[in-house]
């Protein structure tokens, strides 16, 4: 079957006129079962047992009526389907917004649908950064029942549901509870980021974290303070600091630690986005990446490798857990038992923005004398 992938604001996105131009061309006007009634040459009743596999009809009105629906492209209505059949074979992928992380769940997701028998309905709820509380209630409050037959939620707020369907979270801020979870092994990631820095001589090592509200947040300072213990080296508290996870929220902190006297050599990055903003701000004060500051980050977004330098980070495998999530979500609906609780691994990708501390001697280009 194809997979339809339709993407929902709950505030719809300011667009200039030329571009509302574009989408009406995109999207002509919604084929009706009266339309394939009149190309086909029978009646709507027809074409409506036909939809629905009814009996009554002779197998060669079926067939027509069968292509005109392919020619014309008609679907029927998710409302009018929910309906009859309580129903509607769609899924829900719920965001706080699109942004990179989200997108790669995403991505895994569309192409785990295939086969299922199930499509996928992406849902923003139009709060950026997910900050507002409960944001993930409303929008189930708004799709249950009528549009989807269950969701994943991506980065939920508050994970407990009183809906009558299933869901599963990815990534909640409260960590697994109650609810089917997916997730990648965040505090291990930490440690493995952290090590790396340290294997390469570095000891006075920043950290700029997430929102001290998620738990992936948490997870991450914990596994930087204990590979720093573990090594021996104590962390200077003036060198951690919350960069929030966001381009624009990182810009201050990471200017404040690389304006200390005694700036760090290295910074361990929360997320892949506040990584790239360390990096500009260094580049802003004058300051070389990986010369004069190492920088590592988390999640292995694509921005990371498109950056200059390529950013060394920690990989979450993020297509594998919308993959994963999706499938949790299609054996849960099925009745099919299993673990509601799945955790995947991080590994290290080494780039191009850290190098050792202190940094080689740089080698002496032999001086070439000219016979005069």
């Amino acid at each position: 079957m194809s997979i339809v992938i339709d993407i929902v604001f709950e505030t719809p996105p300011t667009l200039p006129a030329a571009a509302s131009i574009i989408i009406g061309v995109a999207f002509p006007q919604r084929v009706k079962m009266s339309d394939v009634a009149r190309t086909a040459g029978v009646s709507v009743a027809t074409v409506s047992k036909v939809v629905n596999g009814r009996y009554g009809v002779a197998a060669a009105t079926v067939e027509r009526v069968q292509q005109v629906i392919s020619q014309l492209g008609y679907e029927a209505s998710l409302g009018a389907q929910s309906l009859r059949s309580h129903r509607t074979n769609v899924l829900g992928i719920l965001v706080a917004e699109f942004e990179p992380f989200s997108t790669e769940l995403l991505k895994g997701a569309s192409k785990e649908v295939a086969g299922t028998g199930y499509q996928l309905l992406a849902y923003s709820s139009g709060d950026g950064g997910g900050t507002s509380i409960g944001w993930e209630r409303r929008s189930l409050a708004r799709l249950s029942g009528t549009l989807i037959d269950g969701a994943v939620i991506v980065t939920p707020t508050v994970v407990e549901t009183k809906q009558d369907f299933h869901v599963v979270a990815v990534d909640p801020h409260t960590g697994p509870s109650g609810l089917p979870t997916i997730d990648s092994d965040n505090f291990a990631g930490a440690v493995l980021a952290t090590n790396y820095l340290l294997s390469l001589g570095h000891r006075r090592i920043g950290h700029l974290s997430g929102r001290p509200d998620l738990e992936s947040a948490r997870l991450r300072e914990a596994g930087f303070r204990k590979a720093m213990a573990d090594a021996g080296v104590a962390v200077d508290e003036r060198l951690v600091r919350v960069g929030g996870f966001r381009v624009e929220s990182a810009e201050a902190p990471a200017f404040e630690l690389l304006s200390l006297p005694d700036r760090p050599t290295a910074v361990f990055a929360g997320n892949d986005l506040s990584a790239i903003s360390t990096m500009d701000v260094a580049r802003g004060m004058g300051l070389s990446v990986p010369d004069d500051l190492s920088v590592i980050g988390f999640d292995n977004v694509p921005e990371s490798a498109l950056v200059n330098p390529p950013l060394t980070t920690i990989t979450q495998p993020l297509q594998r857990m919308g993959a994963e999530a999706l499938r949790l979500l299609v054996d849960l609906i099925a009745g099919v038992e299993r673990s509601t609780h799945i955790r995947l691994p991080t590994e290290l990708v080494v780039r191009s923005s850290c190098r050792p501390f202190p940094p080689p001697p740089r080698a002496s280009l032999p001086l070439t004398v000219r016979p005069t």
